[in-house]
């Protein structure tokens, strides 16, 4: 995307603390509801698809891609 943690903290309207701490989490993201949709409505605002595990996607399994 070509911006930063601060950059997607704006966006997202969370401090940059909270994108690190959901950045450094292993496995499962790490955060609470509310701030795992803003960051999931932001990144989807950039072009950002996430695709989940299990889920069907054309291009790949599980992960992220740029929306085509």
């Amino acid at each position: 995307m070509g911006i930063d943690q601060r950059q997607l903290a704006e966006s997202a309207g969370l401090s940059v603390p909270t994108i690190q701490r959901m950045e450094a989490s292993d496995g499962v993201i790490r955060g609470n509801v509310d701030s795992l949709m803003k960051l999931i409505e932001a990144l989807d605002t950039a072009g950002i698809a996430l695709i989940g595990e299990g889920t069907a996607s054309l291009e790949g399994g599980r992960g992220v891609r740029l929306k085509g």
